[in-house]
């Protein structure tokens, strides 16, 4: 298809401008995943490693326990899932139980990824989770595949190839199933990389990061991206230093040819907000977010019924005014220039389903 992986454009003859056609699966998966003005509040529960870790130490073992791991994602989904547009949850630990406490009709997106890299000399590899892929997704029932992909535009040209390969795959098996292509991108320091050295170039190692994943051959249709600059220690949107944290955000947005979200990347809720703030005024169309929103409950554990009382309370009020700032500031999916014309089903009147699903 030309102009971009699973979609193309066409003359829209009411606004005499180019309408967007994007194949039908993906189009009502990213309408399932948004509001109904098409602003995406989406939670994220699908954590492994963040979660493992704790959970261990703090039951004194060697590894997290299936049951707890379990039994968290469970209580944020029931707390949670609620207030949010969609739910991002892993097929392992969080499918089974977090399942039953998401309402039927939120928007469900499924983690590709394994949490398990290949770390070498030259950088990080990712694969998909065993047994599991966007086929597996759309069967399901999931209305989107979420791909996370840790990459250096600076690391070993091997490593490179790899992970623009395994994006690509992602991207193909995505369109085979048509299914959304949910791409993450997040960067990450290098062997024996001087931590401040890293931190000092987050900007351009970010943007560097996404770049490639911006051509058509790789078929993202929603991008969820960290902030490219300060994760902590954000500048007030409204004071003196804003204005170098939000030209990184503008020329972040202008390069993307497809709406995107802002992940909270760790970061404590007032950091996030700021860095919502930022994305919103370059257009973001809201946020896929997990431990911004759910951190401080999540260190009471093992203390289940106090992880319950700051779930139901700190953490569902983060939350709404996650939710109130997105109704306010951000830009509606359709509403990115990629869709100036409209945007419509790719199928031929007269003809669907004919040919659909069969190459």
């Amino acid at each position: 298809m030309g102009g971009h992986a699973g979609s193309r454009r066409g003359r829209s003859p009411a606004q005499g401008g180019m309408v967007m056609k994007i194949s039908p699966g993906k189009l009502w998966g990213m309408r399932r995943l948004a509001d109904d003005r098409g602003l995406w509040k989406m939670l994220a529960i699908d954590q492994r490693t963040p979660l493992f870790g704790p959970i261990a130490q703090a039951r004194g073992t060697k590894d997290a326990a299936f049951d707890d791991v379990a039994r968290v994602k469970q209580m944020l989904a029931k707390h949670l899932a609620p207030l949010s547009s969609a739910v991002l949850t892993d097929p392992f630990h969080g499918y089974a139980r977090p399942i039953a406490e998401i309402p039927p009709h939120k928007g469900l997106i499924l983690s590709y990824e394994h949490h398990v890299t290949e770390n070498t000399p030259g950088g990080r590899k990712s694969v998909p989770i065993p047994h599991w892929g966007a086929g597996a997704i759309r069967r399901i029932g999931g209305d989107a595949a979420k791909v996370l992909v840790w990459h250096r535009h600076d690391a070993a040209p091997e490593v490179r190839a790899h992970q623009e390969a395994f994006v690509r795959a992602a991207g193909e098996a995505c369109r085979a199933h048509d299914v959304t292509h949910l791409l993450e991108v997040l960067v990450y320091p290098l062997p024996n990389e001087d931590p401040a050295s890293f931190e000092a170039r987050r900007t351009e190692l970010v943007i560097e990061a996404i770049r490639p994943f911006t051509a058509p051959e790789y078929g993202v249709d929603i991008f969820k991206l960290e902030p490219p600059g300060a994760i902590k220690g954000v500048p007030d949107p409204d004071g003196p230093q804003a204005a170098g944290q939000q030209a990184a955000y503008d020329r972040m947005a202008a390069m993307l040819p497809r709406p995107w979200v802002m992940l909270s990347a760790g970061a404590g809720m007032t950091d996030f907000v700021r860095s919502m703030r930022y994305a919103c005024r370059a257009g973001a169309s809201g946020y896929l977010a997990g431990r911004a929103i759910w951190a401080d409950a999540f260190t009471r554990f093992p203390d289940f019924d106090a992880m319950d009382a700051t779930l139901a309370g700190e953490a569902r009020r983060n939350l709404e005014t996650l939710n109130e700032l997105t109704d306010r500031a951000a830009t509606p999916w359709h509403a990115h220039p990629a869709f100036r014309g409209g945007v419509t089903p790719d199928i031929e009147e007269g003809r669907f389903p004919q040919g659909y699903g069969s190459g």
